[in-house]
């Protein structure tokens, strides 16, 4: 398996700690800069509302098996959260496309760390990627947290 890079994203988020636990609880403003091989393939993102970016969490655990949400104190299995840390930390956030301009795309709600590596982009799309009944333990996320309206 090789992977290669397509883009860095540059963000308000300096440290693990300065970063949201979820993209879409705030609205800062980041900027995706796409290498110059893959600028051709975003042009067209400019027609689009909303995005899934995959990037690579470079500062996550990748040792950690199970671990606990942020709504329970039990541990569960890491592939049953959506924690960072992970054997692979291949992270992803829906997020609103603002503007597209020469090689920079600027979007909402994502919570990657300033420097992290673009590993896709893909268009979100609400009939294909929204499963409203999904069942799944950030359930209580709708009833704990306002989210911002996009």
């Amino acid at each position: 398996m090789r992977l290669i890079p397509i883009g860095r994203i540059h963000s308000d988020f300096k440290t693990k700690e300065d970063a949201p636990r979820q993209g879409r609880l705030v609205n800062n403003i980041s900027t995706i800069e796409i290498y110059d091989d893959y600028v051709e393939g975003i042009n067209e993102l400019k027609d689009m509302t909303h995005i899934i970016v995959l990037y690579w969490g470079d500062q996550s655990n990748r040792e950690v098996i199970r671990t606990k949400t942020p709504f329970s104190t039990t541990e569960i299995g890491v592939f049953a959260t959506r924690s960072p840390n992970r054997p692979n930390p291949i992270a992803f956030c829906v997020c609103e496309v603002v503007a597209v301009f020469k090689n920079k795309i600027k979007v909402k709600y994502l919570d990657a760390l300033d420097g992290s590596e673009v590993l896709d982009i893909k268009v979100y799309s609400a009939e294909l990627d929204s499963y409203p009944l999904a069942n799944s333990p950030d359930k209580k996320l709708k009833s704990n947290h306002s989210l911002p309206s996009t």
